[in-house]
């Protein structure tokens, strides 16, 4: 008798969802992500380019520092005191180049080239910066 109860408990089922409803769920849930995509792209690449903005800018107040104290600005990364993080391609978290691409005694150009293109049109984003602190997007992504 205490055999049969505990067969009847075993075999008891349990309220659960089923696979078809779970993959139901899903697809919605892809379709919605789908349709939402394309409308934070223009977000993301923005927010992507931020971190070209604050390097670059860091990069300025290291210029300054180097022009303060040797009365020229330097087209050496080291120099200056700038460690470029390691980048996507070598496997980190930088999406920027970081690089100095004109110094001399009187002034400076910066530039962080993407190494994505973050929407997918075909360009990369580009950003200068130089002596006077001027931030400009050379390219748009």
């Amino acid at each position: 008798m205490a055999n049969q109860e505990m067969k009847k408990s075993k075999l008891k089922k349990i309220p659960a969802y089923t696979l078809q409803e779970l993959l139901v769920v899903l697809i919605i849930i892809g379709i919605l992500i789908l349709l939402a995509l394309p409308s934070l792209m223009p977000l993301i690449s923005r927010t992507k380019s931020l971190e070209a903005q604050m390097q670059l800018k860091h990069l300025y107040t290291l210029q300054r520092s180097h022009f303060m104290l040797h009365s020229s600005y330097s087209f050496d990364l080291d120099k200056v005191g700038f460690e470029q993080e390691k980048t996507i391609e070598e496997g980190g978290n930088a999406n920027y180049l970081i690089e100095i691409t004109e110094a001399n005694t009187s002034n400076f150009t910066a530039r962080a080239t993407a190494l994505a293109d973050f929407d997918g049109d075909g360009l990369v984003n580009i950003w200068e910066i130089n002596e006077e602190q001027e931030l400009l997007e050379i390219v748009k992504d």
